[in-house]
């Protein structure tokens, strides 16, 4: 950041007054500029025991496999970004059910979100995100092709809840690879 986005003055990086951390506070004005971070939503979209993914069209990590997911916007409750990314990435409908996995990832200043979610009437399509989306079952996922870790995490731990019959709240922090 360089510019205040209330006055247009310089900012500098410094610890406010009464603060513990280096902010960005405009020379002029004073105003306080916060980073927190991102929240990035989506589901894992179940029908008839197969998982929706998508295949990603854009980048980070163009041509590669992930869950309908992306950043949550300011007036939406989290389960409501769920559904719209869903429906955004792969042009299906989903019945929101429960809050799933959580997922910190601190170097990259974001928080992944995945609820499970039930596909409505098995349909759905590729959005201008996607390059397709297709149903997998548990042996047919391209582990080896997942976009994200966070995604990696998440399908692991749904398909093992599966297997156990019981579903839980699965967290992690992530951490860069080395």
């Amino acid at each position: 950041m360089k510019f205040c986005s209330h006055c247009g003055a310089p900012v500098e990086l410094t610890v406010p007054p009464g603060d513990t951390l280096p902010r960005y506070v405009c020379t002029r004005c004073a105003a306080v500029h916060y980073q927190n971070p991102r929240m990035v939503v989506g589901c894992i979209a179940e029908w008839e025991g197969r998982i929706l993914l998508c295949r990603r069209a854009i980048e980070p990590r163009y041509g590669l496999w992930t869950l309908p997911a992306g950043f949550m916007e300011n007036n939406e409750t989290t389960a409501a970004a769920a559904a719209r990314e869903t429906l955004e990435e792969a042009c299906a409908e989903v019945e929101i059910e429960r809050l799933f996995a959580l997922v910190d990832i601190p170097h990259i200043h974001q928080v992944h979100l995945f609820y499970t979610a039930r596909l409505c009437g098995g349909r759905f399509g590729a959005g201008s995100e996607s390059l397709e989306s297709r149903l997998f079952a548990e042996n047919e996922v391209p582990w080896q092709e997942m976009a994200f870790r966070s995604v990696t995490f998440a399908l692991t731990a749904w398909f093992e809840d599966r297997r156990l019959g019981s579903f839980g709240l699965h967290t992690t922090d992530l951490r860069p690879l080395a």
